[in-house]
C-alpha cells in the first residue's frame, strides 16, 4: 500500500484534551487493514494505551529514547507520528530471549531491576516493527522508522522502564510485550506523541 501526502493530510484531536476523539479519528483515517487496534504511545509520561475501538484496555509502562524526540536516521531518538506494526518477530520465543538483527540467539537476557544500566541495549522477548504512515515525518530519506529499526521491544534494563533510557525504541517490561505480541494483528496503528 502507497501511502501519499494527502492521504497523511489533517490534524487529529489532541489526545490529552480528548482520548476517545482522537482515536476515533486515527481509526477513521488509517485502519486501512480493519484491525480496530491502537496503541498511544505517550512519550511525556512513558505510558502506551492500548485501544480497541475507542475503548482503552490497558496501560503499560514503556521506555522511550534517552535522546530524546526525533526522526533522523542514526540520531537514537524516538520518532512521533502515526505508524502501524510492520511485522512481528519472535512468536514463541522463550522470555527473555535475546534477538540481535532480528535473529534468535538462543540466549536469554539477565534482568536488571534496579536502574544500572546493561552492557547492551538488547532486544528482547519479541519485536513489534513500526513502519512511519507520514511522509516526511516518519517516512521516507533519512526519516524511515522502518528503515531505522524502530521497535516495540523487550529489555533486560527493566528497572529503567518507566523514564527514557532507549535508544529510539520503545521498549517494554517482556511479560507485557509478549502478552500485547498476543494481542495484536499486523498493521495495528500505533502513534507516538509528545
Amino acid at each position: 500500500m502507497v501511502l501519499t501526502n494527502s492521504f497523511a493530510a489533517g490534524t487529529l484531536p489532541d489526545y490529552h484534551a480528548n482520548p476517545q476523539q482522537h482515536v476515533k479519528k486515527l481509526l477513521r483515517k488509517y485502519d486501512r487493514r480493519h484491525t480496530n487496534n491502537v496503541l498511544i504511545v505517550d512519550i511525556g509520561k512513558q505510558r502506551m494505551h492500548h485501544y480497541r475501538g475507542t475503548q482503552l484496555l490497558k496501560t503499560y509502562k514503556v521506555s522511550t529514547s534517552k535522546f530524546g524526540i526525533g526522526s533522523r536516521a542514526g540520531s537514537q531518538k524516538t520518532p512521533l507520528g502515526v505508524h502501524w506494526i510492520k511485522k512481528k518477530i519472535g512468536r514463541n520465543a522463550k522470555f527473555g530471549t535475546i534477538f540481535k538483527a532480528r535473529i534468535n540467539t538462543g540466549k536469554r537476557v539477565k534482568i536488571i531491576t534496579d536502574n544500572s544500566p546493561s552492557k547492551a541495549d538488547y532486544v528482547t522477548s519479541r519485536i513489534m516493527w513500526l513502519q512511519g504512515l507520514e511522509p516526511g515525518k516518519n517516512r521516507g530519506y533519512r526519516i524511515d522508522s522502518f528503515k531505522r529499526y524502530i521497535y516495540i521491544h523487550g529489555t533486560g534494563e527493566e528497572g529503567r522502564i518507566g523514564r527514557p533510557a532507549s535508544h529510539g525504541c520503545v521498549r517494554m517490561y517482556n511479560r507485557d510485550v509478549i502478552e500485547l505480541f498476543d494481542k495484536l494483528p499486523v498493521y495495528t496503528l500505533v502513534n507516538i506523541i509528545r
